[in-house]
């Protein structure tokens, strides 16, 4: 390797220096780093805001890093105040159960006959001709019931909705300070066979079923499963609390067309078909 001489070297650095000037001079925003205003940050995306808090932060001194300037920069997250305390929302639930979720079987039934499978005679049927279902169990979203007049299958579409809504019901729960509680589902894939025993003792039920496309479930809004570890002690929360909670999750998801339901008083359900 060729030594570079002491002359050499101070030569080179002051040549480098006066070129750095020279930019500064013509050009000074160059030498300026970004700056992060509210209004640009607005325009970003959530992963690109976050980038730059974390990349903003990293050169803030510890003692600068406060719970007001944090609070600032998440100023639009729905989980915390602005003095960054955990926030509580009320519970509003919906004006009216009966007009908030409307929609008749004639209704549902053309998103069924769109979305879902040919009806099946009976179950084993079903079990012949499982293809374009998935199977639909208990999870930590929500919990299947016991089943009588169906079995737990249902399109992917309406699969992923369900999940959807246990998911976004927790969320719920969450933000307004509830415990944990799990939503039931009480009815899901009825084969011609279920819909025709059914029918003998349930004057609700209809001959040309959403339930048999597999595009559509039941979920109880009288009962619900609580999430509590072995031992835990915690308050209790009334039925109807929970009640209210889910109409608002069921409400969102209806106004945002992924689905179409009708408030069942006699049966105690949410009858819900996917859209």
């Amino acid at each position: 390797m060729k030594k570079i001489s002491k002359r050499q070297y101070i030569l080179g650095f002051g040549v480098s220096v006066l070129l750095l000037s020279l930019v500064r001079c013509f050009a000074p925003d160059v030498a300026k780093p970004p700056i992060q205003t509210k209004d640009n940050i607005d325009s970003l995306s959530s992963d690109s805001v976050a980038y730059a808090l974390s990349d903003s932060l990293s050169n803030i001194p510890d003692d600068v890093k406060n719970k007001e300037s944090l609070a600032d920069s998440i100023h639009s997250s729905v989980f915390y105040n602005s003095d960054g305390s955990l926030a509580q929302h009320r519970i509003f639930s919906v004006p009216h159960f009966g007009n908030t979720f409307p929609d008749q079987n004639d209704v549902q039934l053309i998103a069924a006959q769109k979305w879902g499978v040919k009806p099946i005679a009976d179950r084993q049927d079903a079990m012949n001709k499982k293809s374009g279902l998935v199977y639909v169990g208990s999870n930590p979203y929500f919990y299947i019931d016991k089943l009588h007049s169906s079995i737990p299958y249902l399109v992917p579409r309406a699969s992923v909705l369900l999940q959807d809504i246990g998911k976004a019901y927790y969320d719920s729960l969450m933000i307004k300070g509830i415990p944990l509680h799990k939503i039931i589902v009480t009815s899901v894939l009825r084969s011609k066979a279920d819909v025709a025993k059914l029918r003998t003792h349930n004057g609700n039920a209809t001959q040309n079923s959403c339930h048999m496309y597999g595009t559509t479930f039941d979920l109880c809004y009288n009962r619900y499963v609580t999430v509590e570890a072995p031992g835990e002690k915690r308050r209790r929360v009334t039925n109807d609390t929970l009640k209210w909670v889910l109409s608002e999750v069921l409400r969102d998801m209806r106004e945002n067309k992924r689905c179409f339901i009708k408030y069942e008083v006699n049966q105690g359900c949410f009858h819900i078909t996917v859209n």
